[in-house]
């Protein structure tokens, strides 16, 4: 399963309708239901991969050093399995910074996972797109931010706890698991 950070995990910072990442450690706040939901899958067996941009390191608006610590920070509270960091801006035009689906294949490729088996939860729409490309079943978590749109994502839900729901609940009825 892959998660995207800010407005998925942690609160993003709302400014004119614009999501943006916390710019301290202190503002990383985790949205509730989201320690619950990810215990829940991480006992049913799927692994948690967290796949982010942070172009404000690469434009000098933030420290790669936060950003790091607050990926220690969810590390420590055993809420991912790894994660993934572009640092990249548009303009470097790699293929790691969604919505090109880099990190999931490079996650796929170090795990094992299955990525036609495997889900993105965001609230973007480079994250659907970036999911859509690698191959997996799309949740988009809608804040109606004042963005472009995703583009036709699976599933639209309210918070990473109504995925998680979901997906535990068509996974029991299958009987299988997926990442």
């Amino acid at each position: 399963m892959f998660l995207d950070r800010d407005g998925i995990i942690n609160r993003a910072v709302v400014r004119d309708g614009r999501p943006y990442p916390p710019a301290t450690l202190e503002e990383f706040d985790l949205l509730p239901g989201v320690e619950r939901a990810i215990h829940a899958l991480r006992k049913a067996g799927f692994l948690i991969v967290v796949v982010t941009n942070q172009p404000d390191v690469a434009t000098g608006v933030q420290r790669r050093e936060v950003v790091e610590a607050m990926h220690d920070k969810l590390r420590a509270a055993g809420l991912c399995d790894d994660i993934k960091v572009c640092y990249h801006t548009d303009a470097d035009g790699c293929d790691c910074r969604k919505p090109q689906p880099g990190m999931l294949i490079d996650a796929a490729r170090e795990w094992q996972i299955d990525l036609s088996r495997s889900f993105m939860v965001g609230d973007r729409w480079r994250d659907v797109a970036a999911g859509k490309a690698a191959g997996c079943y799309t949740f988009f978590i809608d804040y109606e931010y004042r963005e472009r749109r995703a583009e036709n994502p699976d599933a639209v839900v309210g918070s990473l706890e109504e995925a998680g729901r979901l997906i535990l609940q068509a996974t029991h009825t299958r009987g299988e698991l997926a990442s």
